[in-house]
């Protein structure tokens, strides 16, 4: 299995990671561009989209982790 856990991040890399989407979620809300907070944060423009997207819906709870993906193979 290539990916054993949450593809290949540690949990400090998810932390860290988690730590980004609510920064951008922080830039959302203040009104700032897409592709700005794209080059802000270090990450896609299509990253930022998905969570864009996910923050329209539901706020920036909908940015934290939920833990480590289960495997079901």
């Amino acid at each position: 299995m290539r990916y054993a856990h949450g593809g290949g991040l540690t949990s400090k890399e998810q932390q860290k990671r988690e730590l980004v989407r609510l920064e951008s979620a922080e830039r959302f809300a203040r009104g700032e561009p897409t592709e700005t907070v794209a080059r802000g944060l270090r990450v896609t423009v299509r990253s930022v989209r998905r969570w864009q997207g996910a923050w329209e819906q539901g706020g920036a709870d909908t940015l934290r982790s939920t833990g480590l993906p289960r495997w079901n193979g």
